[in-house]
């Protein structure tokens, strides 16, 4: 593992299309399949990743506290040879451990992580019902041997304030993790 932080890709670009396979349904997924009518959280993760794991009841509670509001979308973009425990299948299983059903989808050949200028995992990028980015980084300050327990709270603080149409803070902190596995 490195320790890698996230490059922070510029506020306001616009949301960058992608059509992945989703492992939870076994078929592809594109940002044409979102809710145009609302803002959408892009998150590079991966399975094995111990800052990912640190915040695996954050991403439930995100799952569950928004599924009406916003568009969830979880991609993997990580080399499978090398890190076997981040091929689909054990995505799948992952997801249906966790209960979650939003997509979670495979960047095999790594060029969606590349576009979104992903550097690690986690990284969450929010999107408004524009598609703009308003917001990227961390979820909160906490990781893993911090002795800080996950709240999500900047990432929470973030949503909630583009929901309720109030300035989101640019003071933004880059999220900070195992950086993604290229090939």
């Amino acid at each position: 593992m490195s320790l890698t932080y996230s490059s922070m890709l510029d506020l306001h670009t616009n949301l960058i299309k992608f059509n992945l396979p989703n492992v939870v349904t076994e078929k592809h997924f594109s940002n044409n399949d979102l809710d145009i009518s609302k803002p959408t959280i892009i998150m590079f993760i991966c399975n094995h990743c111990p800052y990912v794991i640190h915040y695996h009841d954050e991403i439930i509670k995100l799952a569950v506290d928004f599924k009406n509001d916003i568009n969830l979308v979880a991609i993997s973009s990580n080399d499978i040879i090398n890190y076997p425990q981040d091929r689909p299948e054990m995505m799948k299983n992952l997801w249906n451990d966790l209960g979650l059903s939003f997509p979670y989808l495979f960047d095999e050949t790594q060029e969606i992580a590349k576009n979104y200028k992903a550097a690690c995992t986690p990284e969450f990028y929010l999107f408004d019902a524009n598609s703009k980015l308003v917001y990227r980084g961390r979820m909160d300050e906490s990781f893993p041997g911090s002795n800080i327990e996950p709240s999500g709270i900047e990432l929470r603080n973030a949503i909630n304030n583009l929901l309720n149409n109030k300035q989101i803070s640019p003071k933004q902190l880059p999220s900070m993790g195992c950086n993604i596995k290229w090939k």
